[in-house]
């Protein structure tokens, strides 16, 4: 068995519906990633206060604290953070000195295995009974660096941090907090910029605001096919229990490993959770050359991803209707737009049948089928100008109507990813839109480049392939 032993939440732990769950009646709670209906007997409705927050108390609340969480409609309160000393943080590294002496500084009073992969000058650590230093003979990648310190901690929960992040004061504290929850597996902060980066230079600013290690600042479950897929193994916290259990880290794998992880552990029925409370600061990097690197090799990691977990790698992943609905309105033609109609206004009128009992079954059932539209577009947008991007290009080289249809989408992703990004992160240093579109571009394409590198690699296109559904 490599799944939980017990779900059952403990007394005193609280959850709260979710900012984008709907609750068009007392009875009627709809969200999660697949969107659900959830309707609550009169009994769970005293139960849950005029804040939406349910406190576990008794086995009434504890089971419908549990199937809230499990069906994505809320996400667990935060809590007073925890004592730590449970933690022992291990570091993998490989030619950074200067980022293991200034992580080191910013852990006092944790125990912490500096894992050396293979450096070309070893690396060196201060003569404290806290930190342990070792050294493998050769370079055999982060996921076996990893595995080697875990193995060497004493302690239920183990920490690992890159080299060249920084945690930020109450990280641990936060995350422990989430060990509550018995299904837990991995709490992981959200990464951000480092705070001493030179946030003039236009790339830093990019990086910071659009980095693939930042999952955004709601909390939630990251489990395939939902809005967080994963948690990036720079910075996360595991429970030593779940993460022997199925295995640790794919030592194969030098990219991608933390997904794969993530994914393992949620088919065997653990949770993976994601707490942007809690933050951890990351080194992001500050040249173009350096960030479409590191995203080409990102996107080479697709590939391996879709032979071991099929569907979960699906570079999109839609309806018929929708897409359907999404090629026409891309189109930009008269009767694609026409068609576009037809298919929403067909899929209104059945989400108001199945919402019938639902109180207002109008404006919730138009307001799931706009944002669902709204969704299938931005997927077409992204796939066209990533997975798909030899694609766009060889259509727009033979036709002059696809060329405007791309030039025009290629204009206004990148003004609505920036705008996004304005409003999530206003306070917080923004490259102009033009210097915003030129990067964001040149990033779809390295990554793009590097999901075809491994495809042709290792011979298989699941990592192109979509996931259509009826």
């Amino acid at each position: 068995m490599t799944g939980p032993e017990s779900s059952r939440l403990p007394d005193g732990f609280a959850v709260r519906l979710d900012p984008g769950c709907l609750r068009p009646g007392p009875r009627h709670l709809l969200g999660g990633s697949p969107m659900r209906l959830l309707t609550l007997s009169p009994a769970a409705v005293a139960l849950v206060d005029e804040a939406g927050t349910v406190t576990v108390r008794d086995a009434a609340t504890a089971g419908l604290a549990r199937r809230l969480l499990d069906t994505g409609l809320a996400t667990p309160v935060a809590l007073a953070a925890k004592e730590t000393r449970e933690i022992t943080v291990v570091v993998p590294v490989r030619d950074d000195q200067a980022g293991v002496d200034r992580l080191l500084r910013a852990l006092p009073a944790l125990p912490v295995v500096v894992v050396d992969d293979g450096s070309a000058e070893p690396i060196r650590v201060p003569d404290d009974p806290a930190v342990r230093l070792l050294r493998l003979p050769e370079n055999r990648g982060p996921a076996h660096a990893r595995n080697r310190g875990a193995a060497l901690a004493a302690t239920e929960l183990v920490a690992f941090l890159d080299a060249d992040t920084v945690p930020l004061p109450g990280w641990a504290g936060i995350l422990t907090a989430r060990f509550a929850d018995p299904t837990v597996a991995v709490a992981a902060p959200r990464i951000v910029g480092l705070v001493d980066a030179p946030w003039t230079r236009p790339v830093a600013r990019y990086a910071g605001l659009h980095s693939s290690l930042d999952m955004g600042p709601r909390p939630a479950a990251a489990r395939p096919g939902s809005p967080v897929a994963y948690v990036p193994s720079a910075a996360m916290l595991v429970r030593r229990k779940a993460f022997e259990a199925v295995g640790g880290f794919d030592e194969a794998l030098r990219v991608a490993e933390d997904v794969d992880l993530c994914w393992r552990l949620a088919d065997a029925g653990w949770t993976v959770r994601y707490e942007p409370a809690a933050r951890v600061a990351h080194d992001h990097r500050t040249t173009v050359a350096a960030l479409l690197r590191r995203r080409r090799f990102y996107g080479t990691g697709a590939a391996e991803l879709a032979r071991r977990h099929g569907p979960h790698a699906a570079p999109v992943v839609t309806s018929v209707p929708t897409a359907l609905a999404a090629g026409g309105l891309l189109s930009g033609t008269r009767v694609g737009l026409a068609g576009a109609a037809a298919i929403h206004g067909w899929t209104f009128l059945r989400r108001r049948d199945r919402l019938r009992e639902v109180p207002r079954t109008d404006a919730v059932a138009a307001r799931i089928t706009v944002r669902a539209a709204w969704f299938g577009l931005q997927q077409g947008f992204a796939a066209m100008l990533r997975h798909y991007w030899p694609a766009t290009v060889a259509g727009a080289l033979v036709s002059r109507r696809v060329r405007r249809r791309v030039l025009i989408i290629a204009a206004v992703e990148p003004a609505l990813t920036w705008a996004a990004a304005v409003h999530r992160e206003p306070s917080a240093p923004h490259p102009d839109p033009v210097t915003w579109a030129v990067l964001h571009r040149l990033d779809d394409l390295a990554y793009g480049f590097g999901v075809w590198q491994g495809a042709a690699a290792r011979g298989g296109r699941g990592a192109l392939r979509p996931k259509v559904t009826r």
